[in-house]
């Protein structure tokens, strides 16, 4: 029972940070990557699609991407769908595909964008402390139903906290690297 509880910890634990690694995938710095367009919802073929699903997205170089749609019918919506997001992006259409550049942040962007990844760590930090506080009641009812020693419970209730101890480490040098990035001119 006391391993469940255990593995179950570090499974919500790593999943926490694989999401605020996405978090950080999707904060645009100067660098072009595909994975801003993650959630940009595009209005085609009557319904909300990701972008993702309508269009090749390849990096060119550090400073820009070429989205090509499979269906060229879709280049105008596309087009619509990264100017009406919040990325701050002008694309370029030549009818054929949709070129994009992206410039450099300005320092005060650089500064908001680093407040924004702060946020989210600080959630992620949250979300993991839920998880210990979940994980010890857990433990807290084991034992008050005897179904393990005050002594196991006591090893698990300090293996909680080492866990809790290492996810918030990992969380602090990711945003400590993407701050890095951010801050990179």
């Amino acid at each position: 029972m006391i391993k469940d509880i255990l593995a179950t910890t570090t499974d919500h634990m790593d999943k926490t940070h694989e999401a605020l690694l996405g978090e950080f995938s999707t904060v645009r710095t100067g660098r072009a990557t595909p994975m801003v367009f993650d959630r940009v919802m595009v209005d085609a073929y009557g319904s909300q699609m990701p972008l993702n699903q309508l269009a090749t997205i390849k990096s060119t170089d550090a400073h820009s991407l070429v989205i090509e749609p499979w269906d060229k019918k879709t280049l105008k919506d596309i087009e619509k769908a990264i100017l009406t997001s919040d990325l701050g992006l002008v694309p370029n259409n030549d009818g054929m595909l949709i070129r994009i550049t992206f410039p450099s942040p300005t320092e005060e962007r650089r500064i908001e964008l680093t407040k924004q990844c702060r946020g989210h760590a600080e959630d992620s930090r949250v979300a993991i402390r839920n998880v210990r506080r979940d994980a010890n009641s857990k433990l807290e009812t084991l034992k008050k139903d005897g179904d393990a020693s005050e002594d196991d419970i006591m090893r698990a209730e300090k293996e909680v906290q080492k866990y809790t101890d290492d996810a918030i480490a990992r969380i602090d040098e990711s945003l400590k690297a993407k701050e890095a990035e951010i801050m990179e001119v």
